[in-house]
């Protein structure tokens, strides 16, 4: 009988894992029930793609409410359950084109993420800001993906003007989980608002909004108290984030893992504070995270 019983428990675990997302265990999923995906390594966050196989759907922008339509990156799988997700805009004058290699590469490692286009390519931050909170709701309340996503674990990302709205929709929404802007630009600077931790990616050779004038003080206004971090790329422009960047990628991952998921697998690619290298001028940053 007791053999019985031990075989039938192991039947049990076996089962169990193997329902669980790829190299998690049911003590870690236990822990954290946000975790996605098997443990993360240089290599993995590093990789054009994650252990997701993904697929793809199109938002007109006759069916979009308040944002321009976009395209909609997901998991292929079921098995894990719901993910968080991230939308991204574009900057000034341009087109979801011009950040959509962020969509295939995000969502492989586990999110579900939206790349839109505007209502016009000329709107500013604030506008841009509405139409990422526009966009959110359309994926988790219209979308045909909506049953995939946890619309509880959300987050933001922008290029340019794009970036400076990822600013103010985290500051107008503060339950968001992560903000991600890139090489941003918004004439406010300060932001003791924004409760949402923040990664603040700008580029050392960027001309249109310079590091000093726009990533920097950024950066620096925000909370103190805020877990937030700026990391200067070496060698980019403003226009580098438009482009597939592994190093952008990386940190990208390793933000929204860490706070959209609070997987703190990858808060060791976060702390201790990366040193500058042949892709990093400067990181700076909390440490440790989550305190």
């Amino acid at each position: 009988m007791r053999r019985h019983l031990a075989a039938a428990a192991t039947a049990t675990a076996a089962s169990l894992t193997l329902l669980l997302a790829p190299g998690v265990r049911a003590a870690d999923a236990a822990a954290n029930p946000y975790e996605r995906g098997p443990a993360p390594t240089q290599a993995s966050v590093e990789a054009l793609r994650g252990p997701y196989a993904v697929s793809q759907t199109t938002v007109s922008s006759l069916s979009a409410t308040g944002f321009g339509g976009g395209t909609i990156y997901y998991p292929t799988s079921t098995a894990d359950g719901t993910f968080g997700a991230v939308v991204i805009s574009p900057g000034f004058t341009a087109y979801e084109s011009s950040i959509a290699w962020l969509g295939p590469r995000l969502a492989s490692q586990g999110f579900v993420v939206f790349t839109i286009d505007t209502l016009t390519t000329l709107d500013q931050p604030d506008s841009r800001g509405r139409q990422l909170l526009a966009a959110l709701d359309h994926l988790t309340q219209r979308s045909v993906v909506r049953s995939r996503v946890d619309a509880g674990r959300l987050g933001v990302m922008g290029h340019s003007m794009g970036g400076g709205g990822s600013l103010e929709a985290a500051k107008s929404r503060p339950s968001l989980k992560a903000a991600v802007p890139l090489t941003g630009w918004n004439t406010d600077k300060t932001w003791p608002e924004i409760k949402t931790p923040t990664l603040v990616i700008g580029a050392d050779g960027d001309t249109v909004a310079p590091v000093a004038t726009h990533s920097e003080p950024f950066y620096e206004n925000l909370p103190n108290s805020l877990d937030k971090a700026y990391l200067e790329l070496n060698g980019a422009t403003h226009f580098t984030p438009n482009t597939s960047n592994t190093t952008i990628a990386k940190y990208s991952i390793a933000w929204l893992k860490r706070f959209v998921d609070d997987d703190t697998r990858y808060e060791q690619f976060l702390c201790p504070l990366p040193r500058p290298s042949l892709t990093i001028e400067e990181y700076r940053g909390s440490c440790p995270l989550g305190s």
